[in-house]
């Protein structure tokens, strides 16, 4: 093994140790399987059907396979079923080969054997079969495919989507953490930090995402390999040069994650923004820069060091797949590819197209068909062409409109944008896809149902709006029910009225509810062997004599094995990172007149450590982020009702924190992949956010001066739509207090329903699971993603999700099935090339032209959100003029 290592290029060398005597040594095992015979009687069919799997990666497993040992690979095989029988991701054709295989137990393991190489116990006990071990030559295919099965896991990855983009090989001596990385990497930490600062308050807003500085970096990086000298400095025995050699991917992925890092402004920022402004709470003291730098830092750093203490369980083990991360590997992948093998497309074609010249061909395409929907023809985008037919139809506006209806309309955009605005069908696996369709299926009927029924009085409202409104029908008036300093004014709230919401953020809300008990039960019951394991290894990590027993418990997963070579980041540098962290913030809060206790910044760490692993899981492997905003807003505005200000840093701290550890975990798990030192990705990740707070914070301290910022007067349309909604959030949550609205006699007591209710249907599908096993449409309905679906209502609709569903049916079911290697070379190519597309488009479109003011007005602009799809034109119900509904003045 250690000789085959070599000769790939790999790290196996002498701790690649085969796991239970899986490699077959010669020591007195025989083996009685003809592997290569079986093998090649069976390459056409494995090759794209049984094993899912391309040429290139099966024939580098059969030459691993053919050293293994029948008992070895039973013993394997063991681990995979229990580690990924439930796994949505994992192929069925193979689990159910799997199961085939492991019928029958052995009767002889080697032994003694090491603790980690104990067989597990099935989930699902399969019926015996006596033929495959004791008569193995009877079963030779099988046999066959389970050891290449063996050597793809071992030696690569077991998913398919992994394998395309990811390779299964490391060069430890390239260079990556080098001068001109960090200087083209902060350059554009800082440049996309600005762009994105600056025109956040705009509306509608410009940001660059990490795409655009990603596909910027490399002809910067190629132009310093060709101008800069080959001069540097040796540093604790290390050369550093300003030109060390070709640039390469790891430098371009190390930059890449730099501007990932900046390229969103600290939540933070919204406080300030609301405390200083005179339209809202007025206190001038909050533009001091100590206390914006302060809150600022201590929010991003507690993200940081959470996702580095919780690497064990969202970057190390392999089901955790992190789809986002793979679109940014394809890209890096594109640029640096090293072979172009031809591959077999459809319609019986051979594409020997190279992926960066794809990439070139699809950027172009997409950078022109933008121009179209987002400034040319926007009814493209929006294409509501059965509310064009009879615009003062409401019935039909509120079914069908894509703008402020129920979006239920067969063909409803021809803007890439849209079709990937809630998720990409490129990128996530077609089961997300559907699962979050299907929640919004089924909850559209309920929210027509609850808006035709005037329940709450929904009928007087915009259906599917996430504003609150007064009990006239009109947008709520925060400011109307507030004292001289924030606070609220009890006798102005019983004159005025109390919050109402739209039927569509009703049903949000109560699925909220379900969500956040749903992910921690889906935890429980489906993932607690993977959090035990987790936890075990965290531990063990702390006690020197189990460390040997950590690195071996992780050897099945090649790209641990690879990484295995570089140093860890000490856990006391997260500890470090943490105290400092909770440090700044409790001196914050405390010195400056907050009104506010240190307790919160503890609050939001317990909350992130509580939620941090199940959401992590279901994100990692789903590519869906369950956000617990809501929730931080229910407990924080319990806590501190009336003290919206309070409620903000409960809002930030526990929504916040969480958010940003499973962002910076997706950047673990990008350095992972393409093999970057962990102790380079936490320098690359510190530094960047470092900078940019400063920047960030900056950027406010000129922008709250501007004049009439914030306000429909606003200069370059800087009206604040983000600013506006917090401050909205921040007076309902905090001022008026959920006991308001969720307590005891209530208006919307009844959806904390969802709390119970999430935990039952996650109960049920585990129980359908265990009760038909096999079955593949209960193994690829995932409840917590199904549910997480429905959040996307209020004030998207369906037009934004249904899109996705055909795209990512042709993509992952027919084109992966059929042409797999035609699908490894160009999906996550294409993909990036889209996104990046319309990010350089737009960026084009805003200053070449929006900018200066510049607009194209006729019909197909115009006609989008006209007649009774603005949403507030016609309600299904009309309030007399004077008249309300719901309680009147003290009766609420």
């Amino acid at each position: 093994m250690a000789d085959y290592a070599e000769k790939r290029g790999d790290v196996a060398g002498p701790h690649h140790e085969p796991r239970g005597g899986i490699i077959n040594e010669k020591e007195g095992m025989h083996e009685t399987v003809d592997i290569d015979h079986a093998v090649a009687a069976a390459d056409n069919e494995l090759a794209e059907h049984d094993l899912n799997v391309t040429e290139d990666d099966l024939l580098e497993a059969k030459e691993l396979a053919a050293t293994f040992t029948l008992e070895g690979t039973r013993t394997l095989m063991l681990q995979v079923y229990k580690l990924h029988h439930r796994d949505p991701n994992f192929p069925q054709t193979i689990l159910e080969r799997i199961e085939e295989f492991l019928r029958k137990p052995l009767s002889i393991i080697p032994s003694p054997q090491p603790p980690w190489c104990k067989p597990p116990p099935l989930t699902s006990s399969p019926p015996d079969n006596d033929d495959v071990f004791d008569n193995p030559e009877k079963h030779e295919q099988l046999i066959a495919e389970m050891k290449i099965e063996a050597a793809l896991i071992t030696n690569n990855s077991p998913y398919a989507e992994v394998r395309a983009v990811v390779s299964n090989h490391d060069d430890p001596e390239m260079p990556c953490s080098t001068i001109r990385a960090w200087v083209i990497g902060i350059f554009f930490s800082v440049a996309v930090a600005f762009i994105n600062g600056f025109f956040e308050i705009r509306q509608p807003a410009i940001s660059v995402t990490a795409n655009v500085p990603q596909l910027l970096a490399y002809p910067v990086g190629k132009l310093f390999e060709k101008v800069l000298p080959d001069v540097g400095v040796t540093l604790f025995g290390v050369r550093h040069s300003l030109n060390p050699g070709p640039f390469n991917r790891k430098e371009h992925m190390l930059i890449t994650i730099m501007a990932s890092i900046s390229k969103s402004s600290p939540y933070t920022n919204y406080i300030i923004w609301i405390q200083y402004l005179p339209q809202f709470f007025n206190q001038t003291w909050a533009l001091s820069f100590g206390y914006q730098i302060l809150i600022a830092l201590s929010t991003n750093f507690i993200g940081y060091s959470l996702a580095g203490i919780c690497r064990r369980f969202l970057v190390y083990p392999s089901y955790c797949v992190w789809p986002q991360s793979l679109v940014t590997i394809a890209l890096n992948s594109a640029f640096h590819g090293d072979t172009n093998p031809a591959v077999a497309g459809p319609f019986k074609t051979f594409w020997r197209m190279s992926r960066l010249k794809f990439f070139g061909l699809a950027f172009t395409a997409m950078f022109v068909w933008f121009w179209f929907p987002n400034y040319i023809f926007q009814g493209l985008a929006y294409f509501s062409w059965m509310v064009w037919i009879a615009p003062d139809n409401a019935k039909l506006a509120v079914i069908t409109g894509g703008f402020s209806g129920l979006g239920l309309n067969p063909l409803p955009t021809f803007d890439w944008n849209i079709v990937t605005y809630l998720w990409d069908p490129l990128m996530l696996p077609f089961f997300s896809i559907a699962n979050n369709f299907a929640g919004m299926a089924i909850t559209l009927p309920v929210i027509a149902a609850m808006y035709y029924s005037n329940v709450w009085g929904g009928a007087y409202l915009p259906i599917n709006s996430n504003k609150p409104y007064d009990r006239f029908g009109k947008r709520y008036n925060v400011t109307s029910i507030l004292d001289d300093r924030g606070i609220m004014d009890i006798e102005k709230y019983n004159a005025y009225s109390p919050p109402y919401l739209s039927s569509a953020n009703t049903v949000v809300y109560m699925i909220f509810f379900a969500v956040y008990s749903a992910v921690v039960t889906y935890a429980a019951l489906f993932h607690r062997t993977e959090i035990m394991m987790g936890f075990r290894d965290l531990i063990n990590s702390f006690r020197p004599s189990k460390r040997k027993e950590v690195e071996e418990g992780r050897v099945l997963d090649v790209h641990n094995r690879l990484m295995k070579k570089y140093k860890e980041v000490p856990e006391w540098w997260y500890f470090i990172t943490l105290v400092f962290a909770v440090a700044v913030g409790c001196a914050a809060i405390a010195v400056y007149p907050t009104y506010t206790s240190v307790a919160v910044v503890f609050y939001g760490v317990i909350m992130c450590l509580i939620f941090v692993v199940p959401v992590g899981i279901v994100y990692a492997m789903t590519g869906v982020e369950v956000t617990l905003n809501v929730l931080a807003e229910f407990i924080g505005g319990s806590f501190v009702e009336g003290n919206a200000l309070a409620m903000c840093f409960f809002k930030s701290y526990g929504y916040v924190t969480c958010a940003h550890a499973l962002a910076f975990s997706n950047d673990l798990k990008l350095a992972h992949y393409v093999k970057i030192a962990p102790r380079f990705t936490f320098f690359a990740q510190m530094v960047p956010s470092l900078v940019t707070t400063f920047v960030y914070i900056g950027i406010v301290q000129f922008q709250v001066h501007l004049k009439d910022v914030c306000t429909p007067d606003a200069p370059f349309r800087f009206f604040c739509p983000g600013v506006n909604t917090f401050f909205t959030a921040a007076v309902l949550w905090g001022t008026v207090g959920p006991k308001r609205l969720w307590g005891v006699g209530g208006t919307y007591t009844v959806t904390l329903l969802g709390f119970p209710l999430g935990v039952v249907i996650v109960l049920l599908f585990w129980l359908a699971g265990k009760k038909w096993p096999k079955s593949a449409f209960v193994r690829n309905i995932h409840p917590v993603v199904m549910m997480n679906g429905g959040l996307s209502w209020a004030p998207y609709n369906i037009s934004q999700m249904w899109p996705a569903v055909p795209v990512a049916a042709f993509s992952w079911l027919f084109v992966r099935k059929r042409f797999l290697g035609f699908w490894s070379k160009y999906n996550f190519v294409l993909s990036a090339a889209f996104s990046a597309g319309m990010a350089i488009s737009g960026l084009v479109q805003f200053f070449g032209l929006a900018y200066n003011g510049t607009e194209f007005n006729w019909w197909g602009n115009a006609i989008v959100g006209s007649g009774c799809d603005d949403g507030v034109s016609c309600p299904h119900m009309k309030l007399p003029k004077g008249e309300y509904f719901g309680p009147g003045p003290g009766q609420f």
